[in-house]
């Protein structure tokens, strides 16, 4: 029976000193046993658990994330994991879920942001190339003594001369 308890009391208290080696900065409390007093007179550990801070911040999906796997790896860190450990890690699961989540549509909220600037910029080029060719159409009309021809040419060599100034503009802004 001795032997028994010595053999329990060495096991519970590997399996918390797992936990807290995995935990890092997520343990709120060091390792707390539940204790069986032997025929020896003796106090074993019979049982134990420490305290995870598994708390998400608002706002910060990535350090959400991190936290999730630290306390995933603190849970499954003993050889063999508890019921509770196991539960634990479930919740962490779902935790780690919800921040890879937010930070996906936060992503896309960005790229959506971006598209709608680039399409304001694009609107913007249309005008200006819009005002651009009516002034090029009235210095290529019929008194600049160029043909229809030679107007549209005229044109059309303007537009793809300020779409590249207009592109490294936008690449360098």
């Amino acid at each position: 029976m001795i032997e028994q308890l010595k053999q329990r009391d060495t096991e519970v208290r590997a399996h918390e000193q797992a936990h807290v080696a995995a935990g890092g900065g997520n343990v709120t409390s060091g390792p707390s046993y539940s204790y069986q007093t032997g025929p020896d007179g003796k106090r074993y550990a019979i049982g134990g658990e420490v305290g995870i801070n598994t708390s998400m911040s608002s706002g910060d999906p990535e350090g959400n994330l991190e936290k999730a796997r630290a306390i995933i790896r603190a849970a499954m860190a003993p050889a063999e994991p508890s019921s509770q450990d196991v539960r634990v890690a479930a919740s962490a699961r779902s935790m780690e879920v919800r921040a890879q989540q937010e930070i996906r549509e936060r992503q896309i909220q960005e790229y959506e942001a971006v598209m709608s600037a680039s399409a304001g910029d694009r609107d913007s080029t249309s005008a200006a190339e819009t005002s651009r060719n009516s002034v090029t159409d009235s210095a290529m009309g019929p008194s600049s003594g160029m043909t229809g021809g030679q107007a549209r040419l005229a044109r059309q060599n303007s537009s793809v001369f300020a779409a590249s100034v207009g592109a490294g503009l936008s690449q360098l802004a």
